[in-house]
């Protein structure tokens, strides 16, 4: 009861909570739905009771706040619905809708009493904030950025943003490792959280991280193993996805889920279902290259072995054909060369016959004349000897002696003449000998033939003539490129 003390009314605390208390009761007799954000659950896992903060907030600004209560049933009850249908507990900030009452305690003040929260309308909020990061991003003309970019013709260097223990992972690698065409791949992991509030700026580092070093890497691949659409809430942050659709390299996702595809599924060049779709799908790229190679290949091998089997066969009729003109022209060659070695050894025989006819003419003239001479001088001596008598016996053996030496002296004189008349006929036989044409080819001269006959003007040649030069061991065979006559 109130009292009063000069002149006022006053009342104790609790008279003031009870009439608060009374008059809620009185006013609030019924629950309601209410939507806000649940700023932090304040989970207490001894107990299994909730106090959770709901707060309203308008331009990122809190405009509401309020304390409310979940008893360890409701919530049991509630958080299985979650799970159920978004496959994620009920967790810190999202936005739900809840049906509660009002709860005013003397001891703990004025809360909201949480009966139940209807998982479908968090899921439609975070369809409005996947909508609202979509026309952002179209706005302003990042939507389509990293799809734009040129994709590696083969993406062997993988930068891979991941949990390392994600079964994900794990199917991503055995793919790519253990492919059956054995390709071959760079790959690093840049360890990350992919779900819950954290996740946004854990991959955000990492991509800022790849983007310092992002001439090591062909693509990005963000891998995560599953999970329901709560869990994907922080792929369709702004930021994240802008990040994703400015990075410089081509980033592509594997995020594993079959439902509608996220705002960073969107922007990134490109998505599959699960990682394992991803792997794949880098595969394919490798197989787009190297199958037409293959075929290629094949066509250049059967191509190549049917140039050869063509040009085999041209080659051996051209070397056919070329023997038997090659063998023609040398035989017309070598009878050509036949007819000049007799014709030479002819005019040798004749030139020799006559030389020897006159030397043995002179030989004979020379002794008729020498023997007459001979005969002459002793016939002389005698009648000299005759006509001086015996008186002069002495002079006229001095007169002997000197006929001796005049004869020997003859004698000397005819060898010697002899002599040198051989040696002039033996240098006239080897000088022949040199003019042979086999001798003249093998000193260096050739002889050209046109039409095989001896060439022995150049004003019988002209341009375009076929030509055969004539050496020592062969014949060359040439065309007359041009011609040009010696000056005087």
């Amino acid at each position: 009861m109130s009292e009063k003390i000069n002149d006022k009314t006053i009342f104790s605390l609790l008279e003031v909570t009870n009439s608060i208390q009374k008059t809620l009761n009185e006013r609030y007799k019924s629950s309601f739905w209410v939507k806000a954000e649940n700023n932090k659950l304040n989970l207490y896992k001894q107990s299994g009771h909730c106090y959770p903060e709901m707060v309203e907030k308008r331009d990122g600004k809190i405009i509401a706040q309020i304390k409310a209560n979940l008893w360890k049933e409701d919530f049991i009850r509630i958080n299985n619905n979650f799970q159920r249908l978004l496959k994620e507990p009920l967790k810190d900030g999202i936005k739900i809708l809840f049906k509660a009452r009002i709860s005013f305690d003397p001891s703990y003040g004025l809360s909201l009493l949480i009966v139940d929260i209807d998982p479908a309308y968090t899921l439609g909020d975070l369809e409005r904030e996947k909508q609202e990061t979509i026309d952002q991003l179209r706005q302003k003309g990042f939507y389509d950025q990293n799809k734009c970019l040129k994709f590696p013709l083969l993406p062997q260097r993988i930068a891979i943003i991941s949990v390392e223990t994600s079964k994900g992972y794990a199917d991503f690698l055995k793919v790519i490792e253990t492919n059956s065409w054995h390709y071959s791949f760079f790959h690093l992991l840049f360890p990350s959280l992919l779900q819950g509030d954290k996740a946004v700026e854990s991959i955000l580092i990492q991509l800022k991280s790849i983007q310092k070093i992002k001439d090591h890497f062909d693509v990005v691949a963000i891998i995560r193993g599953g999970g329901g659409d709560i869990g994907l809430s922080c792929y369709n942050n702004y930021r994240l996805a802008r990040e994703i659709a400015l990075f410089p390299i081509p980033v592509i996702t594997g995020i594993g889920h079959s439902t509608n595809e996220t705002v960073c599924e969107l922007v990134s060049y490109s998505n599959a279902i699960t990682p394992t779709k991803l792997a794949e799908y880098i595969l394919q790229k490798f197989h787009n290259f190297s199958v037409p190679i293959e075929n290629a290949e094949k066509k250049v091998i059967d191509k190549s072995r049917r140039l050869l089997s063509e040009e085999t066969a041209r080659f051996k009729s051209e070397v056919k054909i070329f023997r038997s003109v090659t063998e023609n022209i040398l035989s017309t060659n070598r009878n050509e060369v036949k007819n000049q070695r007799n014709s030479l050894l002819k005019q040798l025989q004749f030139i020799y016959r006559s030389q020897s006819s006159h030397l043995q003419s002179l030989k004979v003239a020379l002794n008729r004349v020498t023997a007459t001479f001979c005969n002459t001088g002793n016939q002389k001596i005698k009648e000299f000897a005759i006509s001086i008598g015996k008186d002069s016996h002495a002079q006229l053996n001095q007169f002997g002696v000197s006929i001796f030496h005049f004869k020997e002296n003859m004698k000397l004189q005819c060898r010697q003449k002899f002599k040198n008349s051989f040696l002039q006929l033996n240098n006239q036989e080897n000088n022949l000998g040199n003019l042979s044409p086999l001798n003249v080819l093998k000193r260096g001269y050739s002889i050209t033939l046109l039409n095989s006959k001896s060439v022995k003007s150049i004003d019988e040649v002209k341009s375009g003539d076929t030509i055969t030069t004539i050496v020592f061991e062969g014949n060359i065979k040439s065309i007359v490129s041009s011609t040009k006559k010696t000056q005087e």
